[in-house]
């Protein structure tokens, strides 16, 4: 006989302003203790020395992670100027060093060439797997080893304040898979200075802002307390880039088991689009647009 799921059976987004010197999987596991859910994850890892927003989703919303995973999101950041560590951030060895430091109108410049669809090199230290093993396991064992470029969507990038010589603060809105530090390092090498992360925040990702965002504080003051819910956001919000639909009560059984059905198409609308069905304002299925039906590759239980 199969045994259950422990915890609660709730769904919804946390999103949590996460401070510095704690993983992404601790947070996580820290809410879901704390909501006593079935099931968590988020969508999109924050350095241990990161700060900001990190959206922690519980139970059902845990299928509309990918959704808030790729799409764009922000980072403010420190760099600092002059070196270059073995992590690309303030957390490693400096490994080269220079005295030459760029002015506020060479920045402008080469932040020029980081915009845009541009191939990055993930930092040496990162979760990249390389034939089977973690790069920062490699690279913490002395390995020599290298990861391949890949490609990432940069929307702006932008010289924000120049605290003095060896620091300016940027910002930086991009898609998936951005590595803040790799931008940091690569900027310090197309300016001839080097350079590392010294403090890092994301700002913001999808339709989540630190504006509805909670502390650590406030989640384990609450924790196990029916108040505790009260932090909760709905699945749905994860959904605002998508397209919304309804459909006729006979589609709902057919959704309900996975079944493409007959939907009241959104205004423009077009075949092969992705949208989800809404009963009540309650997500049912995330699916393909084609002609008068959805056809779901997601469906949430419970409605």
């Amino acid at each position: 006989m199969a045994r259950g799921r422990k915890g609660r059976n709730i769904s919804g987004w946390v999103i949590v302003d996460k401070p510095a010197g704690i993983t992404s999987t601790a947070v996580v596991n820290k809410i879901r203790w704390a909501f006593d859910a079935q099931k968590a994850g988020h969508a999109g890892t924050l350095d241990p020395d990161a700060t900001g927003l990190l959206a922690v989703a519980l139970g059902e919303a845990t299928k509309t992670i990918p959704y808030v995973t790729d799409a764009l999101k922000a980072y403010e950041f420190t760099v600092t100027f002059g070196a270059s560590t073995s992590t690309d951030d303030a957390s490693g060895e400096v490994v080269a060093t220079s005295d030459a430091r760029p002015t506020d109108a060479a920045i402008k410049e080469a932040l020029n060439a980081f915009v845009g669809d541009i191939m990055q090199v993930p930092p040496a230290f990162s979760a990249i797997k390389i034939d089977g093993e973690r790069a920062y396991d490699l690279a913490r064992e002395g390995q020599e080893f290298e990861i391949a470029a890949r490609p990432l969507f940069v929307e702006s990038l932008l010289l924000v304040d120049r605290l003095d010589a060896d620091h300016a603060v940027l910002e930086m809105t991009c898609g998936k898979g951005g590595y803040v530090r790799s931008i940091a390092r690569d900027l310090g090498a197309a300016l001839g200075c080097y350079g590392h992360v010294l403090k890092l925040r994301r700002i913001w990702s999808s339709s989540f802002t630190l504006k509805g965002a909670v502390t650590m504080e406030q989640v384990e003051s609450l924790a196990r307390t029916p108040a505790l819910d009260d932090l909760l956001q709905p699945l749905e919000v994860a959904l605002a880039d998508l397209p919304m639909v309804t459909c006729p009560e006979a589609s709902l059984t057919r959704f309900r088991n996975g079944n493409p059905a007959l939907v009241f198409p959104a205004p423009g609308l077009e075949f092969g689009d992705e949208a989800w069905v809404s009963v009540d304002g309650r997500a049912l299925a995330i699916g393909q647009y084609r002609g008068s039906e959805l056809h779901p590759a997601r469906v949430i239980v419970g409605v």
